[in-house]
Parts: structure tokens; sequence; C-alpha cells
């Protein structure tokens, strides 16, 4: 059993908090923000995460999982100290480190001579953080004090995050200490039996992995939306040639569904970051850069295309299904949904939304004529279209029949391309997607 002390109880800490302590291992979680320590104390998760709730519970009543406040506290009993805050964009694009250094200087100041720990970077940060991290807890430790400093990047996807930590691709461990590397091993050694690759390589190396995984990831996502644009002009169906490409062991088919791109807290900034990062060092990243580019672009193609049906948005009323910028989280952080609901603000129209989780969140963030309905299909009563932004499970299998009965017009606008075309001609919609 090792004893871990987690900093910032944030999507990354609390999930990584509590796995390790589903390990066996002891974890306490420190935070800045009495608040939500306190509620966190109270059983009460700040944010959606399927199955976090039970997770946390269980590991709590087992003695394993504890929060607090005081940093020193926690590191008093603590082998590891995970750095997991947040690392938010400057307008720039560069992913700003004044969180995570602040954090490396109270570690340094509370280090005691003779006591070896293991500062381990799990927030996302660009290529030499770690050795930044290191010189920020030299700058305030005791003579004498003993550590070493590693990157483990995370690979959490919102929405299935615990079975990500759980049965993971790979474990990245990034360090220049042998002893470092082997007390992480030791770590994440529950997860031997099920055979994960254990990647131990330089800072650097680890630290850069994480933004080259992202950027190919949204890469994938922007080429596919551009040859939805194709499809739409050429008559073909983006989805059998995602299909097919799929089939293609070499490329497979993951993350090569058209739709409105990518956003959360991963892919946007991570691509913005390495951006920057290249051009730091004098390099372009021409096809990164053209994957953001092509992402920024797709709300205001998806408002066209319910312009092209219904005309005209001045007085006519939509209904969004779907708020969040995936299904099964409330995170509505780069949510196309963000973008869409006040183009259409702007051009006139009525605005009803719903979301399970994320509904009020996203009409306290953009304010304006914007109702907020209990389903969907409360949100399409009398509406003149509907367009589905967030392809929840609710949403996937709706009643058409009734939906269509419901509105003033029938007019679906998916932008997921969740409905078969053909399916929604045969039923009366006028149906636009992507690429299809």
């Amino acid at each position: 059993m090792a004893r871990i002390c987690m900093v910032g109880t944030g999507y990354v800490g609390l999930v990584s908090g509590a796995c390790f302590a589903d390990f066996g291992h002891q974890v306490s979680c420190v935070d800045i923000n009495p608040e939500r320590i306190a509620s966190l104390e109270r059983g009460e998760i700040p944010f959606f995460e399927p199955g976090l709730d039970l997770l946390v519970g269980r590991n709590r009543k087992a003695g394993r999982l504890a929060f607090g406040t005081s940093l020193p506290d926690a590191m008093a009993t603590a082998d590891v100290l995970f750095i997991a805050v947040q690392t938010p964009s400057t307008p720039e694009g560069e992913a700003d480190l004044g969180f995570v250094l602040n954090v490396a200087r109270e570690i340094g100041e509370n280090l005691k001579p003779g006591e070896y720990k293991v500062v381990v970077t799990k927030s996302t940060v660009p290529v030499g953080s770690a050795r930044r991290v290191r010189a920020a807890v030299l700058e305030k430790a005791p003579e004498g004090a003993q550590f070493d400093v590693a990157s483990n990047p995370e690979f959490l996807r919102e929405g299935s995050s615990i079975e990500d930590f759980m049965r993971p691709d790979r474990v990245v461990i990034g360090s220049d200490s042998q002893r470092a590397k082997e007390v992480l091993r030791e770590l994440y050694r529950p997860l031997y039996l099920l055979d994960t690759p254990m990647v131990a390589t330089s800072i650097e190396t680890a630290e850069l992995i994480k933004y080259a995984s992202n950027s190919y990831l949204a890469v994938k996502i922007s080429f596919i939306n551009e040859i939805s644009n194709l499809c739409d002009k050429v008559g073909a169906d983006v989805a059998m040639v995602a299909k097919a490409m799929g089939l293609d062991r070499r490329i497979g088919p993951k993350f090569l569904h058209a739709g409105l791109g990518f956003g959360g807290s991963c892919l946007p900034k991570d691509t913005r970051a390495i951006v920057h990062m290249a051009r730091e060092h004098g390099e372009s990243m021409r096809i990164i850069q053209s994957a953001v580019d092509v992402n920024n672009e797709r709300a205001a193609r998806a408002v066209a295309k319910l312009e092209s049906v219904v005309g005209d948005l001045e007085g006519k009323t939509i209904g969004i299904l779907g708020l969040a910028f995936k299904p099964n989280t409330d995170d509505i952080r780069e949510a196309p949904s963000l973008r869409i609901v006040p183009m259409l603000l702007e051009r006139g129209a009525k605005l009803r939304g719903c979301d399970p989780q994320s509904a009020h969140q996203v009409k306290e963030a953009v304010g304006g004529d914007f109702e907020i309905r209990g389903d969907a299909y409360a949100c399409v009563q009398d509406a003149d279209a509907a367009m589905l932004l967030t392809e929840w499970n609710e949403y996937r299998h709706l009643d058409l029949e009734r939906m269509k009965s419901c509105m003033r017009s029938a007019v679906m606008i998916d932008c997921r391309n969740v409905y078969p075309p053909e399916r929604m001609a045969e039923l009366g919609f006028r149906y636009a997607c992507f690429g299809r």
C-alpha cells in the first residue's frame, strides 16, 4: 500500500484519487476550495461522472480516501504527491502553469530533510513543465530535502473516466530517476493482471505523448468533418465512407464520426497549446492548426444548415436537444451549444433547450431569451425546428411520431448524424445532417 497526496479535486484529481484508493492505496485529496471539500465530505460530487459517487463513497467508508484543504497535513504522511490542478489556456493558447507552480512551491516549503518524495505532474502541461516544477520545488525546499519529479499524463474521457483509469490502453511514466519510475510502477501494479502496457520514458517524451495523442484524435475528427462537407457537395454518404475507412486496421473506426467536432476540456485546449509550443520553438503545426480551424467553423455550418431548411430565423422557435459537449457529462467547456445558441439568438430565434445534466449551466453562460424545458417533447412543443446537438441516449431513441405531432413544423437538424435520413423522410420530416 502506498500513501498518496492528490492536489486538486477536479475531473482528473478526484477520479484518479478515488481509483487509486480502490486499488488499496491510502489517498488524501487536497483542494484550496473549502466549499468543494465540504461537499465531498458530505458525499456530494461537484460534477457529473457516472459511477464516481459510488466509488468515492465506497472508499470513504473503507477509510482509504480522505479530503482536506491543508497540503502540509496531507504531505506529512504521503510518499507520492500528484499535482492535478487546472492549466487554463491563455488568450494566445499557451497553457497557464500558474496553479501548478504555486503548488510546487508549497510542496517545497513543506519538504522535510531526509524524507524522500516523488512529485508527479498529472495535469496536462507543456514539454519542459516538470523541469520547471523541479526548479519551483527547489526554490523553497530546505537543504537536504530528497525528491524526484515525474510526469504521469492522464488519458481519461469524461463520461467513462473510471473505466479508462481501471482498464487503460497504456500508462505513461516519465522521469530521469529510476527510483521514481519504480515507485510509480508500484502504484499501478494492480493493473498488471490486465497486461497493461507500461511506457517508461524521459520526462519530455511523457509530456509530449499526451499532446500528440490528443492532437491526433482532433485531426481524425476534423478530417472526417471535412470529408462530410465534400459528401454534402457530391451526394456521398459520410457514414459509409467512415465505416469503410475504419475497417482498415491501419486507420481504425474511432473518432471518425462526422458532426459538430470536438469540445470539452482536453482537445481544444491541448491542440491550441501544442501549436503555441511549436511556435515558441520556431516550428509550425500546420496539420493540427488546420484541425483547429475546421473545428471552429462547425457551429456556423450547423446554423447555415438550419437556415437552408427553415429560412429566416427571426421569430422562429427552435428546440435544442443536448447542450453538454458530449453525452454522460455535465461539462460545457468548449461545447458547440455555447457557439450555436448565441448565433441563433442574434438571428432573432426563440430558443428552448434541454439536457439531462447541463441545461441551466448553458442558460447561465449564454444569457438571453433561452428557455429550459424538462424533456425533449416539451422542448420541441410548437417548435419550427429541432436541433440535436448532443447524442444522449434518450435523444437517440426518440418517439419520432410523437415528436412530429408536438412540432409546428417537422424539421430536424441532426448535428450528430443519429437518425437515418431515409427513415426521417418516410415520417415526413424535413431533415438535414452532415454529409449524408
